[in-house]
């Protein structure tokens, strides 16, 4: 009886569930977070009621946060069983480790800054129903200590996108590395240095 892949007598070298945890993750982390930016703060600001603006971006928020948390949880499952499945490319072909190296920086840049956005977004649910222009946008009568979470979070609403937006573009060059022709000139490099 030969045995089947993926059994523990001959391991599977298939990433494809982990690449589409990590991919999906991602896409939706960056996506939802540029729609949020754009589509929920921007429709707070046309409520009538100044008072209820906040309201409205904050339930919009608020339904989106458990999907983003499982988007982003989703995203560094996949990148953790990746970084073990490429540990050899990692220590072997030249400038794999040191795109990974930027990809995690840019990862717990974009984590930190999602989750000091979050905190900013439940200050403002806190606050009850005061008057603003938008999500992100306080008015004149705006009590103070909104208006500084909200300025913070006019910031980090496009924080957020720009980190992960980067980190996709890391992933486009990791990608790249995996071609045939880059990992043997990465590898011949790493062997033969000035080559």
């Amino acid at each position: 009886m030969t045995p089947m892949r993926g059994t523990t007598l001959m391991p599977s070298t298939d990433n494809t569930i982990a690449r589409t945890l990590h991919d999906l993750g991602l896409a939706a982390w960056f996506g939802g977070s540029l729609m949020g930016a754009t589509g929920v703060n921007g429709a707070a600001a046309v409520v009538q009621d100044p008072s209820q603006r906040l309201r409205v971006a904050n339930s919009g928020w608020a339904r989106w946060t458990p999907l983003n948390l499982a988007g982003i949880a989703a995203h560094v499952a996949g990148g953790a069983v990746l970084t073990g499945a490429n540990k050899g490319r990692l220590a072997g072909q030249e400038g794999v480790a040191a795109a990974s190296a930027v990809k995690t920086a840019l990862t717990v840049a974009a984590l930190g800054t999602t989750a000091y956005a979050r905190v900013l977004g439940r200050k403002l649910e806190r606050a009850g129903d005061v008057p603003v222009e938008g999500g992100t946008t306080p008015n004149p009568a705006t009590p103070d200590e909104v208006t500084r979470a909200q300025r913070q979070l006019s910031v980090l609403q496009w924080a957020i996108p720009a980190l992960t937006g980067a980190v996709l573009v890391v992933n486009a060059r990791m990608g790249e590395q995996q071609r045939p022709a880059q990992v043997t000139k990465g590898l011949v490099r790493r062997l033969l240095p000035g080559r």
